[in-house]
């Protein structure tokens, strides 16, 4: 049986969006590099990953650690998790770093891992933190990250209905 789909709150439906862009892009790594794993396939690759992380994924990336994860932080249990998913920035930005001066040799390495780090960060971040500040804050608590929210992401990464990486 399929699992049920999440029920997101208006106020975190910006990163939610971003987060299937970020899916998306995980799921193409890892089929192209299934079906060609060549030095086209992951020169091709890490373009559509260094377009991704200019045009979205930093961008996403500041809004969760200057607007998302503060006003979350004294709602939830534990502060670990919101320190480990930070942690996981630094990681992604490093591999983003890395696939761009990356040798043939390592190039598809690294952009494996590139696409299991941010596959299993948003899992996380979708399964764990959402459902976690859905269940502690409430109604008008959320209202007011989700326009903070919404105004970083305008700012910082509009939203668009095409992932960044994708062929125009």
């Amino acid at each position: 049986m399929a699992p049920q789909p999440l029920h997101r709150d208006p106020s975190l439906i910006p990163l939610s969006h971003q987060h299937q862009h970020g899916l998306a892009l995980t799921v193409f790594i890892d089929r192209g590099l299934k079906a060609e794993p060549t030095r086209a396939k992951g020169l091709e690759l890490a373009a559509k990953v260094a377009r991704a992380a200019e045009a979205e994924l930093l961008g996403h990336f500041r809004v969760e650690e200057e607007i998302l994860f503060p006003a979350v932080r004294p709602f939830l249990r534990s502060g670990a998790l919101l320190d480990s998913l930070i942690a996981e920035h630094r990681v992604m930005e490093d591999l983003v770093r890395r696939i761009a001066g990356a040798t043939d040799e390592d190039r598809i390495p690294l952009l494996k891992r590139f696409g299991e780090v941010l596959h299993g960060h948003i899992r996380t971040e979708e399964r764990q933190l959402f459902e976690e500040i859905q269940g502690q804050l409430d109604a008008s608590q959320l209202a007011a990250v989700g326009r903070d929210i919404a105004a970083k992401v305008e700012a910082v990464c509009p939203l668009t209905d095409t992932p960044p990486w994708s062929e125009r």
